[in-house]
């Protein structure tokens, strides 16, 4: 079982600021320890009663837990199925997430049975928050890249460390700007649609802050790939069937788009891929196609 004492920002020796960004950050991984505790006990029908807006995030963390559960005991995968075509099938993104943060915590060779053929590279996302929350000096601080395959499961696992270092900067657009500065130029787009991302879904900056993301990012020229992580997350929470107001806002200030508008550009994207898109790259493409369609938009 996991401790709630593991969701506070302090533990990890990230910044803090004053204001709600500290308590909104620590609320979704609280969410998170609560989905994946729900699972390990087989109560997962309970995360349904709380807030919708928490829901992902425990959804995450109870696909963290079934796979572990999983990687433990001979099932080939049948916890985790179980969760996303069943309580957990309108967050499968989130379920990809936890799926991948699971992986950075047992040393085993990763397996994508039984994933979505193109969302199971989400994956890889998830195991770069993970690996960058356990391992924060080495990947925040030295900035080595983890020991994956190939440049495009590396470039996956660094919208993941992206994500985590707007939890390391307690959502301080200024800092995490300066953090993604800190890292190689070939690094900083999946950086940038990382931190799009969780400014987005998990919430913690006003409009103002929001605004000054974006200036940062266009600053360094990555405004389009700041963009795409902000309509993904607004897509993967349509397909839950629940905006919050939080992730509303961000996206229209991130993207200049609507949500739906936005969301509509990742399916369009996805669909300009072909038929049954599966690889790496081409889950790369699909982040491409859609930076792409911000990029003729304007």
């Amino acid at each position: 079982m996991m401790e709630p004492a593991e969701a506070e920002l302090a533990r990890y020796r990230f910044r803090l600021r004053p204001g709600p960004s500290r308590e909104i950050l620590e609320r979704a991984e609280k969410s998170y320890i609560f989905g994946f505790n729900s699972a390990l006990a087989d109560e997962t029908h309970t995360i349904d009663t709380i807030s919708p807006d928490q829901r992902g995030f425990a959804y995450e963390g109870a696909a963290s837990a079934c796979t572990l559960l999983d990687l433990a005991t001979p099932t080939r995968g049948r916890r985790l199925h179980e969760l996303q075509t069943g309580p957990a099938k309108r967050h499968s993104h989130a379920v990809h997430l936890g799926a991948g943060r699971a992986y950075a915590r047992v040393p085993v060779r990763r397996t994508f049975a039984r994933l979505d053929p193109l969302l199971r590279w989400a994956a890889l996302d998830g195991y770069g928050f993970q690996r960058a929350l356990t391992l924060t000096d080495q990947t925040v601080g030295r900035r080595i890249m983890p020991s994956l395959r190939t440049r495009a499961e590396c470039a996956i696992a660094d919208q993941g460390l992206g994500r985590l270092l707007w939890f390391h900067e307690c959502a301080a657009p200024e800092d995490v700007a300066a953090r993604i500065w800190s890292f190689p130029a070939m690094r900083r787009g999946d950086l940038w649609s990382g931190a799009g991302f969780a400014a987005t879904s998990v919430g913690g900056a006003d409009s103002d802050e929001l605004c000054s993301l974006a200036f940062h990012a266009s600053t360094d020229g990555f405004r389009a790939h700041l963009a795409q992580g902000s309509a993904f997350a607004a897509a993967a929470s349509l397909r839950s069937g629940h905006l919050p107001a939080h992730t509303a806002q961000a996206v229209q200030l991130l993207t200049g788009a609507e949500a739906d508008d936005a969301a509509a550009r990742v399916d369009r994207a996805m669909i300009a891929l072909g038929h049954d898109p599966r690889t790496a790259d081409d889950y790369l493409s699909w982040r491409a196609h859609t930076r792409k369609a911000f990029t003729r938009r304007g």
